[in-house]
């Protein structure tokens, strides 16, 4: 069931919300622009995000400096249509009519740019294939 907003809301999960999560989020607010509703969490964010995937994410001109990790909780959960574990064996609350899927992607935590930059690659080309089933361009 779509927000209010008639947009769907995705969700990306992972443990810290400070690499892969923060980096979905970008790549699907800068794909879909304000054809869906994005939201990231963490089960135990970090205080901050990974600086290697906010510099993999500017070379790609997206900024993600600003952001700052946030908590998953059962609301955000509850309150989003499509509910995305980034490989890191989350246990996310489970509610009726969601949708759930695991994105098994390598943890950028502690690598250099040079290794986060095949994480970002991919993690574009799985938001492309999301946008193209949940939100395509030109769908009402």
């Amino acid at each position: 069931m779509p927000e209010p907003s008639g947009r769907p809301a995705v969700l990306f999960v992972c443990v810290h919300n400070a690499g892969r999560s923060q980096m979905a989020a970008a790549w699907l607010t800068r794909l879909a622009g304000d054809r869906v509703e994005v939201r990231s969490a963490g089960s135990a964010p970090g205080d901050a995000v990974n600086p290697a995937a906010v510099e993999a994410m500017a070379e790609v001109g997206i900024d993600i400096s600003a952001e700052v990790p946030k908590v998953l909780t059962a609301d955000t959960v509850r309150d989003s249509d499509v509910c995305i574990t980034m490989g890191c064996g989350d246990s996310c609350p489970v509610f009726p009519g969601k949708r759930y899927l695991d994105w098994k992607l390598d943890d950028p935590a502690g690598r250099g740019v040079a290794a986060v930059r095949p994480i970002r690659d991919e993690i574009r080309t799985l938001v492309e294939e999301l946008i193209a089933e949940i939100a395509p361009e030109g769908a009402e």
